[in-house]
């Protein structure tokens, strides 16, 4: 019998590319990874894994055992929304991660609504990049999160998520005077801190009108990157909850791109009453200018 820890070890491996960033998103050595992973191999009667040095790459037998390892942790976390259904009353930790605008204009009073209803639940919310969270879901460090894409950075599909549309928001060309990114050829730019969802659009919107923009600041904060466009520091592309009381000096040129968020949890979870109260919650929570409607999510 394949025993479900191992499968769901071998499923990080598969997502995650090594054994040393499984062992550090589930908290084991890489040596406990490695012993465990050798008996699931044991377990299923054929090799999972090829070793190359310090490399590791999974068999054609491994590859197809994770797709089955997908279905098995899908259904656990039907079985497991399910259970918790049939208890009265919602109690205990719902994990939440959330991107900063989104933590500062929306989650507050989510929560809020969210305590009103379930006073017995505790919910922990952490600031995650929407580009790590699919890795945080998986592995339990996460209950449901807020993504978002872009227009120029679509989100790829994640085995072992499910997803379901929030809002959309308007972009912003937050610069001296109005204007269109290509107006701002020869601008400093000030962009999200490379490797983020945020820097990617930026550069991606630029080049889309024929240039790479010039890099002058790298700030994650909406509020400080407004402060340092009104300072004459350089122009930026904001979304519409980055904006709310802009400086004076910056002037906020709406743009033919949008950001979209989604709730995102472990497949099997959008029925787990927890999760589903949060998303409800949410939703009673979004300003009317965010409300989502299909035409626009």
């Amino acid at each position: 019998m394949l025993d479900v820890r191992r499968l769901r070890l071998l499923r990080e491996l598969a997502h995650r590319g090594t054994i040393a960033a499984v062992a550090e998103s589930l908290a084991f050595s890489p040596s406990a990874v490695s012993q465990q992973l050798s008996v699931l191999e044991r377990e299923a009667g054929v090799p999972l894994l090829e070793r190359t040095g310090r490399r590791v790459a999974l068999t054609p037998a491994g590859r197809n055992l994770v797709r089955h390892a997908e279905a098995v942790l899908e259904r656990l976390e039907l079985a497991g929304a399910e259970l918790a259904d049939a208890r009265s009353g919602l109690a205990g930790p719902l994990r939440i991660g959330t991107y900063p605008s989104a933590a500062r204009a929306i989650i507050p009073a989510a929560l809020a609504a969210l305590a009103r209803e379930h006073p017995g639940l505790e919910p922990m919310v952490t600031e995650v990049d929407p580009a790590e969270v699919a890795a945080m879901l998986r592995s339990g460090e996460l209950d449901v999160a807020l993504v978002h894409e872009y227009d120029f950075v679509p989100a790829d599909p994640q085995p072992g998520l499910a997803t379901e549309s929030l809002f959309t928001e308007a972009m912003y060309l937050a610069a001296p005077s109005a204007g269109t990114i290509a107006d701002h050829r020869d601008s400093p730019w000030i962009v999200a801190p490379h490797g983020t969802l945020c820097h990617a659009m930026a550069v991606r919107a630029c080049q889309a009108t024929g240039y790479t923009p010039r890099i002058r600041h790298q700030i994650d904060d909406f509020g400080t990157v407004l402060a340092l466009v009104a300072a004459g520091q350089g122009v930026a592309l904001v979304p519409q909850l980055g904006v709310a009381d802009a400086p004076s000096g910056v002037a906020l040129s709406r743009l033919p791109m949008a950001r979209r968020t989604r709730t995102a949890y472990r497949a099997g979870a959008a029925r787990h009453p927890a999760v589903a109260a949060f998303v409800t919650a949410l939703q009673t929570a979004l300003p009317s200018g965010l409300r989502c409607s299909t035409d626009l999510c």
